[in-house]
């Protein structure tokens, strides 16, 4: 039977950042079984994040894949605002997080609106509000966070990371990131609604001790992504889907932001 303990929440310092990336932050990615991992919900621009203000009431879904596990976590984050998660798995494998926030919404000045789609590569969005002359209004939007993490406990590599999340937005590994003996090629998917997506931006970020290194690339016909991967340092791949609001009154449009953060720090 495999185990995983969930232990006492911790609270740590509460911040609001308007940053569009949302990632989750564990205290590192290599584990011996049965030690304390400490998750954090970070928030941020250039993969420079601080600790989120969320609580309970900002989760949607928060869960656990290991081997044959599949347990929510959701209630084990508190009404705390800025609460982290602290778990423990006792036995060796790969383990994944997976989070889907609740639904909030944002809105910003015309300008500061553009040059976010522009960063994000939504050209969709981007080409739709320059046919109809809507680049000077203000952007209403309705956003919500699909973010994983990828763990290793112990030496034994499993699948936990390529398992079905339901997430809206899910990013998954084509191989087990902690497989990968040297440095060499990586793919990742992205899936929208369960479908490839097909030419999406995607962010590839790379952190080595205080460097950090972005790549924009963008999905082929499967919905994937290659990029040159080194074993070392910490990973986070990135990717914002916007479509047409369906509650026009209140927002102009919905968006899915998606993270999958991965390394090889002990």
């Amino acid at each position: 039977m495999k185990k995983i303990i969930i232990l006492l929440p911790v609270l740590s310092f509460s911040l609001l950042l308007l940053g569009h990336e949302f990632w989750l932050h564990p205290d590192k990615y290599i584990y011996r079984p049965g030690e304390t991992i400490n998750l954090r919900f970070q928030s941020g621009n250039n993969y420079d994040g601080r600790n989120w203000n969320g609580n309970q009431d900002s989760v949607e879904r928060l869960q656990i894949f290991f081997d044959n596990v599949n347990d929510i976590c959701t209630k084990n984050i508190s009404g705390k605002k800025g609460d982290s998660l602290q778990l423990a798995v006792i036995d060796e494998g790969t383990a994944m997080l997976a989070f889907h926030s609740t639904t909030f919404f944002i809105k910003q000045d015309a300008e500061d609106f553009n040059n976010y789609l522009q960063q994000n590569g939504i050209q969709n969005a981007i080409e739709y509000r320059t046919k109809n002359n809507e680049l000077n209004k203000p952007g209403k939007e309705f956003y919500q966070r699909c973010a994983k993490t990828i763990i290793q406990v112990g030496s034994k590599r499993t699948n936990a990371y390529k398992k079905a999340t339901g997430l809206k937005l899910d990013i998954i590994p084509k191989e087990n990131p902690y497989a990968m003996a040297k440095d060499g090629d990586f793919k990742v998917m992205v899936l929208y609604k369960n479908k490839p997506l097909t030419n999406a931006t995607v962010k590839i970020w790379h952190r080595l001790g205080e460097k950090i290194s972005t790549r924009n690339l963008k999905t082929d016909e499967e919905g994937e992504v290659k990029f040159f991967m080194a074993t070392s340092g910490e990973w986070m791949v990135s990717c914002t889907q916007t479509e047409l609001s369906t509650n026009e009154a209140k927002a102009d449009w919905q968006s899915l932001c998606g993270t999958l953060t991965w390394g090889y720090t002990k």
